[in-house]
């Protein structure tokens, strides 16, 4: 129990504390000029960029020194090196992600009175402007999946078991997003849904690396297809995703994640996810 309480409490903070080396002093120069009110609101790619870099950083440093150095963890036991491969299990766990983003934007429209209108620009200029969302985005889905999945998750299933530790990682996963623009409590209770979901996928074949491939299709799709991600617009050329009504089915302003629809598209891959583990009970 020391083992693990100690584990997890110093990796947060050095992870925490390290983040401020790296990133506090470059900060201002990425906020192009904003108030902090508008960067809550509507952060610019170079300070999501900046910011994901700084966060994969400190906590892949704090995961070399707390988990590694200190507590002997090696790739393997860290789920680095899972059965399927790393490029394997990104694809699968991008399939994974990418999947129930793009049936709960369906939904959006069947049921919900959404969809996608045209907006300025070409298919060119869509195609370039998602090619460089996926790079803004990839540095904090990497960041984010060892800040909740990687040591932490596992020296806390080490304490209370597997399961235990995925619903409690996953809350606080949560609730780690409630300043998010537009936060309602529904959407704080799917970001936890698709913490679940992220765990699962850490602890299948893939290993951390499907964890990280699911993160990222999952906010990748939403993205790309016009919509906000956790409250956070992204400017995509040629197409535009109008959300549906009622807000508390399709997401409203936070997004496809905030509605009821998207709980039924989670719920529904993590049945699927849990039937993958079962191929890898390590």
């Amino acid at each position: 129990m020391l083992r693990a309480v100690a584990g997890v409490v110093c990796y947060y903070v050095l992870g925490f504390v390290l983040f401020g080396v790296a990133f506090l002093p470059f900060a201002r120069r990425l906020t192009a000029g904003l108030t902090p009110d508008q960067l809550a609101q509507h952060p610019p790619a170079s300070y999501i960029l900046g910011q994901g870099i700084g966060f994969l950083v400190a906590f892949g440093a704090a995961t070399w020194i707390v988990g590694v150095r200190a507590l002997r963890f090696n790739a393997q036991s860290l789920r680095l090196r899972p059965r399927f491969g790393p490029a394997r299990g990104f694809g699968a766990g991008l399939a994974i992600g990418v999947l129930p983003a793009a049936v709960a934007m369906m939904l959006g429209v069947v049921v919900g009175g959404g969809g996608w209108a045209r907006d300025g620009g070409a298919l060119a200029a869509w195609a370039l402007e998602a090619g460089k969302t996926g790079v803004v985005l990839a540095p904090s889905a990497v960041a984010e999946e060892l800040m909740f999945r990687g040591l932490p998750l596992l020296l806390v299933a080490g304490l209370m078991g597997r399961s235990g530790a995925i619903v409690l990682m996953s809350v606080l996963f949560g609730t780690a997003h409630l300043g998010n623009p537009g936060v309602t409590a529904a959407a704080v209770g799917n970001v936890a849904l698709a913490g679940i979901l992220l765990s699962l996928a850490f602890y299948s074949p893939g290993g951390l690396w499907a964890a990280v491939g699911a993160h990222l299709g999952w906010n990748g799709a939403l993205a790309v297809l016009g919509a906000p991600v956790s409250g956070l617009p992204f400017e995509i050329p040629f197409i535009d995703y109008r959300m549906g009504e009622p807000a508390w089915l399709t997401g409203g302003g936070f997004g496809p994640e905030g509605g009821l629809i998207a709980t039924v598209a989670l719920t529904a891959t993590i049945v699927f996810a849990i039937r993958w583990i079962r191929k890898d009970p390590t």
